[in-house]
């Protein structure tokens, strides 16, 4: 077989809020697992990327930058091999995440989606929403401040009145589900799946984790849990994600949040052979 080339793309620190460390860390180890299979992985900054610097046709990446994975898109369309690709990078941003995960059927939170210059406190009312979350709709959070916990429709609209004169103009506003969080990891193609209690563990990256507080250990089928995840990969063209979940009190579950190529941070040694196998067993599929 030839040389395999990888350009791996590293993500620009503005869009590691709090956990640059953790997503070069795991980004590196995966690089590593894959030179000791006999790849050649040349590491680049986003910045060398949108300046033309990369030249393989098979990329790694953690981009997250809106010029990235757009020039991430063209060259998949191209015929590279990307992952994740770049189509399922925007998939996460948040509304088109809530429009996919509610349109596969995929247990989510009720939501509205609305720009953030329209009056909502009727909406609120009318769908019984009391405390939700508001989420800029637009794209990636990088700001402790683009998701917000409300109490009640009247603070609601305070907070996207807030988005509005911060030039975010679509916002996603979720009913707020009591119950357990749940943090989760996995990669597509292998057995590999991770959970976690995070509020209890201390792991946070804005605090809102305390929203919710110390688990109770509600019962649910874990089974069940991995099998939402997946579908949820699939569903938006991730292979190698993570997110967040909520276990009601009754231990139905909901996915909350869903992230393209997260840090791994709890469990990125157990991680990092099964990204590597996951990035092999595509390349083998795209060069047969």
């Amino acid at each position: 077989m030839a040389e395999i080339r990888i350009a791996g793309i590293m993500r620009a620190g503005a869009f590691s809020p709090n956990h640059i460390g953790n997503d070069a860390a795991i980004f590196n180890l995966v690089a590593d697992h894959l030179r000791k299979r006999g790849c050649v992985v040349n590491i680049y900054s986003e910045e060398q990327f949108i300046a033309g610097q990369v030249k393989e046709d098979i990329i790694i990446n953690m981009c997250r930058e809106q010029r990235s994975i757009g020039l991430l898109q063209r060259l998949e369309s191209d015929g590279a091999l990307v992952i994740n690709s770049g189509y399922g990078i925007e998939n996460c941003t948040r509304e088109r995440m809530t429009r996919i995960l509610l349109g596969s059927n995929i247990p989510y939170p009720e939501s509205l989606i609305v720009n953030t210059d329209e009056g909502i406190k009727t909406s609120l009312v009318k769908a019984r929403f009391t405390q939700c979350w508001i989420k800029r709709g637009d794209f990636h959070a990088m700001h402790k401040e683009d998701v917000s916990y409300v109490r009640h429709p009247e603070e609601a609209q305070e907070v996207l009145q807030e988005y509005f004169l911060r030039g975010i103009k679509r916002a996603v506003i979720n009913r707020h589900l009591p119950g357990d969080l749940i943090k989760f990891y996995g990669v597509q193609g292998t057995p590999f799946f991770f959970w976690f209690y995070p509020f209890d563990e201390g792991h946070s990256k804005y605090g809102h984790e305390a929203i919710n507080g110390h688990s109770r250990g509600i019962a649910f089928n874990k089974a069940h849990l991995q099998k939402i995840c997946l579908d949820a990969s699939e569903a938006l063209d991730v292979k190698i994600y993570g997110g967040d979940c909520i276990v009601s009190p009754e231990g139905d579950i909901r996915i909350i949040d869903f992230n393209d190529w997260p840090s791994f941070a709890p469990c990125r040694t157990e991680a990092a052979p099964h990204i590597a196998r996951c990035i092999l067993n595509a390349i083998k599929s795209h060069l047969d």
